[in-house]
């Protein structure tokens, strides 16, 4: 299949991307190529087809119950940032480019952010203004902590948590609920599988880790999850986020909502780097002043002491990827540094 990758300044991406969308069924429509992150080693190239992204920004408009502008405030030449722009010109308005143009007057339109942007963004008086007046702030990419989503509804902001990857078109699963004919199961170690029309077709180039993870028309993530009593997915974090220290098995994700909890933290992330001791170790990487024995004291009150931190790495900011990932990599090796 002939396919194009996304590449390029944002207004260079968004008429690419409207001349693509535009093309009429019966036309031979090359794919559509986006990179991963990186955020775990070296990027994927993941080839989506029209019908694939068309499927995922139709199902979003359904599940939202209105379509409409969108705001850019991410990288264009990700999924997350591709979905943006399909959305905006799906529904006959050419985006608005947040570094650009500013927020936009008036209400009704919608935004698609990290974690880590909405927490910055709160703080702003001129960003929270204009995030009350979005219809929805979709908000992927990255865990979601309890506080932050509490946080922003007192604060008057409609936020819907988004599920998925590229691999899926972008978000596949609205606040644990999957979209219209999107299928999602749990695997051995309760690995998250997902299904339908939206995914992706193979790795470019990689033909051996496609056939490992696209399996009898499902999806085989990276992540681990749970169907709670109410039957939506819970994302416990990804498979290696389970740090196995000491022979105990600490989930990294749960250990660091904790760490976002404490008063005197603004930021924090948690993860296992090798140890001759212990196997993994368990770092906690925080913006802010609490001590090492603080943190440990605050995550035994909550959980087992055992997955409390080791080390503590202090940073004036958690360290990003383009798309506002955490930075897996330079984590790891500022741990190393620390040492």
């Amino acid at each position: 299949m002939d396919f194009w990758t996304v590449r390029g300044e944002p207004g260079d991406v968004v008429e690419r991307l409207r001349r693509w969308l535009s093309a009429t069924d019966g036309e031979d429509v090359p794919g559509l190529v986006v990179e991963t992150s990186g955020s775990t080693g070296a990027p994927k190239r993941v080839l989506l087809t029209r019908a694939a992204l068309l499927a995922s920004v139709r199902a979003s408009a359904d599940r939202l119950g209105a379509s409409g502008p969108w705001v850019l405030t991410l990288p264009p030449t990700y999924v997350a940032g591709v979905q943006v722009l399909a959305r905006s010109l799906v529904a006959g308005h050419t985006p608005t480019l947040l570094e650009r143009d500013g927020w936009p007057d008036g209400e009704g339109w919608f935004v698609s952010l990290v974690p880590t942007q909405l927490t910055r963004m709160l703080s702003d008086p001129t960003d929270l203004a204009a995030l009350r007046r979005a219809h929805t702030v979709l908000l992927g990419g990255g865990p979601i902590g309890a506080a932050l989503r509490a946080r922003a509804e007192e604060a008057g902001v409609r936020v819907v948590a988004t599920y998925g990857s590229a691999e899926t078109a972008g978000g596949c699963v609205y606040d644990g609920h999957p979209l219209d004919r999107v299928a999602v199961a749990l695997g051995e170690g309760g690995r998250i599988r997902l299904a339908g029309p939206t995914l992706f077709t193979q790795y470019v180039g990689q033909p051996e880790l496609t056939r490992e993870v696209l399996v009898d028309g499902w999806f085989l993530t990276s992540d681990a999850g749970r169907i709670d009593e109410d039957g939506r997915l819970v994302v416990l974090g990804r498979v290696d986020d389970v740090i196995v220290s000491g022979g105990l098995n600490v989930p990294g994700p749960a250990v660091a909502e904790r760490l976002r909890a404490h008063p005197a933290v603004a930021a924090a992330e948690v993860l296992g780097v090798e140890d001759p001791e212990w196997g993994n170790r368990v770092v906690a990487f925080v913006v802010g002043e609490a001590s090492l024995d603080e943190l440990r004291d605050w995550v035994a009150e909550a959980h087992d002491r055992a997955w409390a931190p080791r080390q503590l790495v202090r940073l004036d900011a958690i360290p990003l990827l383009p798309n506002g990932k955490p930075d897996r990599q330079a984590l790891r090796a500022r741990a190393e540094e620390a040492r």
